[in-house]
């Protein structure tokens, strides 16, 4: 333990009272020689106040008074309407004359010709022949031949689609009319469709189109 320490302290607090002590003294006679009275005079000093007064703007002009519409200057009245004076026409001195011209017969020739005989008429045109019906091929003609592929069109790969109007005429097919398609088929075609029967009356005609595909592998 350090016995010198505590020895020291109590030397210690007793050199702070001194110093707290001679403080106060040092404060009261302060105060009873007047020097708090001047501590307080310079505190209440008067305070300078300005007062701003406030800036008025001046008014606006006044509007310029409106311009004084003149009134339209009258005009001058039109001249009054004088009517002319009458003229009298002049008195004829003589009537008009008319005089009536009279033209003399031509003289027709002692012997005219006669006039000649009108044209015959024209012949009637004979009448139209009567279209012939159009139908379905599967219903006019209801056996049918398949027409065979040519040799050709194998050899060279050809393929299409073949379109054929047929003629129909007292059961059977008169006529083949080709329409498009690889000529290759069209002897095939033909062929196969005179073969083939068909139902009709009497003497009527049908015309149908057929198409044949024809796929070459």
């Amino acid at each position: 333990m350090d016995f010198s320490n505590q020895a020291r302290s109590p030397l210690r607090r007793m050199s702070g009272l001194g110093v707290v002590v001679l403080l106060h003294a040092l404060l009261v006679w302060g105060l009873a020689s007047g020097l708090g009275r001047k501590a307080i005079e310079i505190v209440k000093k008067p305070l300078d106040a300005k007062i701003v007064e406030e800036v008025k703007l001046p008014p606006p002009p006044p509007p310029p008074p409106p311009k004084a519409v003149e009134p339209p200057k009258p005009s001058a009245p039109p001249p009054p309407f004088v009517p002319p004076p009458d003229v009298a026409p002049p008195a004829s001195t003589a009537a008009p004359v008319i005089a009536a011209v009279s033209s003399a017969p031509t003289p027709e020739p002692a012997h005219a010709p006669p006039a000649p005989p009108a044209p015959p008429a024209p012949p009637a045109p004979p009448p139209a022949p009567a279209q012939p019906a159009v139908r379905d091929i599967a219903l006019a003609c209801p056996k049918q031949v398949r027409p065979e592929i040519p040799a050709a069109a194998i050899d060279e790969g050809i393929g299409g689609v073949v379109k054929a109007e047929a003629r129909i005429r007292n059961g059977a097919v008169v006529d083949v009319k080709l329409l498009s398609g690889p000529r290759v088929y069209y002897a095939a075609v033909r062929a196969a469709m005179r073969q083939y029967k068909c139902a009709t009356q009497g003497d009527e005609e049908i015309v149908a189109v057929q198409e044949f595909e024809f796929k070459v592998e």
